[in-house]
């Protein structure tokens, strides 16, 4: 047994003699000649098919891996630019909101640059939702100096008057409510009129108009100042339809406010009390 082992090692010591003295040779002849190279180059040649295959599953590990990372990235970016369009899309819409308000009031501001009368700027705050009234809510009360009868106006004419008011809040009944009457005049040759609501907000009833009265469509129509609740000259609504019949006694007007009853969001509320003792006194003083 033991003769066995011994001859066995020996065998394995000669092989790794000549293991060593071959590789020494070869190493010998690759350093002196040059002809080792060629036979490298085949051998390296015939052994590319065997390293790409061996680096196949580390190359598809590695795609792997950067895909999965690549694509969670992409997900990650494309829900911060969701994020983000979002945000800048909110801004969009309020700067489109802050520009139209903006123009409102600078129209407003101009109404005001045109009128001799004092004035208090007001805002809607609410609607009535009574279908059968047409009410508004303004931010403005007692405290602010507001009154029941005063007149309402937006940038573009009148809109109604106050009808309550508490310490912090008014209420305003629009032009359009049937229950809403205004003495106006024709503009273009001051004949006198009243105009009433029709519940309609687009839409006025010119009262007793005589068949010969001399009105005619696209007149405009103003405060005539009768009565003393309207100061006299606001612009008020401009006449769509003028229909006479032949042998009636008055004739159907029909009329469009110029104020935006339905959209108006500012508005002004005239202080004629004042404006009337400021008139007074420059009368008094002249």
């Amino acid at each position: 047994m033991s003769s066995s082992l011994f001859q066995e090692r020996r065998v394995y010591s000669k092989r790794l003699v000549w293991a060593l003295l071959l590789a020494g040779l070869i190493l010998l002849a690759d350093w002196r000649f040059t002809q080792l190279s060629y036979a490298r180059q085949a051998v390296s040649a015939t052994l590319a098919p065997v390293r790409w295959v061996a680096s196949v599953p580390g190359s598809v590990s590695d795609w792997a891996s950067r895909s999965m990372v690549s694509r969670s990235a992409l997900i990650e970016e494309n829900a911060q630019l969701r994020a983000q369009l979002f945000v800048l899309e909110r801004r969009s819409q309020q700067m489109i909101s802050l520009e139209i308000e903006n123009r409102r009031l600078r129209q407003l501001l101009n109404a005001t640059e045109v009128l001799d009368d004092r004035f208090i700027s007001a805002e809607l705050i609410g609607v009535d939702p009574d279908p059968f009234t047409h009410h508004v809510i303004l931010n403005r009360g007692t405290r602010d100096n507001v009154y029941v009868g005063q007149p309402v106006i937006d940038a573009h004419g009148l809109i109604g008057q106050v009808i309550e008011v508490d310490p912090f809040t008014s209420r305003v009944l629009l032009i359009g409510d049937a229950n809403h009457a205004v003495p106006v005049q024709v503009n273009r040759n001051g004949v006198r009129t009243t105009v009433s609501g029709t519940g309609d907000l687009s839409e006025l009833s010119l009262m007793f108009v005589p068949e010969t009265a001399d009105i005619e469509e696209g007149d405009l129509l103003v405060t005539s100042g009768l009565g003393g609740r309207f100061p006299m000259g606001y612009p008020v609504a401009e006449v769509t339809r003028v229909e006479r019949q032949p042998g009636a006694q008055f004739s159907e007007v029909r009329a469009r406010p110029l104020a935006e009853l339905d959209r108006t969001r500012h508005v002004l509320l005239v202080d004629t009390q004042n404006n009337d003792r400021g008139r007074r006194g420059d009368t008094q003083g002249e």
